[in-house]
This record gives C-alpha cells, structure tokens and sequence, in this order.
C-alpha cells in the first residue's frame, strides 16, 4: 500500500464516520427537534473530507479510483444542502428558537446522499 493509499483509507474512514454523526445524531435527537453538535461537525466533515477524496483519487489517477464526475457533483449538491440545514438549524437553536424541518432535512438529505453513493 502506498502512502497515498493509506490518506485516501483514512479520508474514506473520517467521511464515513461523520455520515455516521449525521445520521446518528439525527436518529437519536428526532423527538427533541434540535440540530446538536455531532450533525454540524458530522456535516462539516463530510464536506471537506469528501472533496479531500475527490482531489486524492485523481491525483492517484488509476483504475482502482476513478472519479465519476457527474455522481460528484450530485453528491456535492446533497452535501450543501445537509450542511446548510445543519448550519441554519445549530443557529435557530443558540437563539433558542424552533429548527422546524430543518434536523429531518440534515438527516434525510444525509440518508439520500448515503444511497447515491452505494447505488450509482
């Protein structure tokens, strides 16, 4: 295993460990309807640790990791929107105010991004 097989492993191990603090949290927290700190941290990581293996997996350029772009870009999407209900959600609730529909939004957007990975 090369070194940078051994970064992608552990990027891919962080990006699935904060999907589990999305959709972990949002399981365990659903009847209290507030965004807590593992979805807004769990959300952050899954941003940046899924760009860091879009950008390893190209620069590896072979066929163990190819790099679909179209699959990317709508999980990207989906990514956005997690971490912009997370974002908006942990705000609305240091204000003490409703998140509305916004946990089930994180964790649903979270769930869907976890099916178009294992399906596509």
């Amino acid at each position: 295993m090369s070194a940078m097989d051994l970064v992608y492993n552990i990027l891919v191990a962080l990006h699935l460990l904060g999907m589990a603090a999305v959709v972990g949290g949002w399981i365990a927290v659903r009847a209290g309807r507030t965004v807590i700190a593992p979805i807004l941290w769990g959300a952050r990581a899954q941003l940046v640790t899924g760009l860091a293996l879009v950008g390893v997996a190209e620069a590896l350029n072979d066929e163990e990791h190819h790099v679909n772009n179209a699959k990317i870009a709508v999980k990207l999407v989906i990514a956005l929107v997690v971490l912009a209900a997370a974002e908006i959600g942990a705000a609305r609730g240091r204000k003490g105010r409703d998140t509305g529909s916004l946990l089930d939004v994180a964790g649903g957007a979270a769930v869907v991004n976890v099916l178009v990975a294992a399906i596509w």
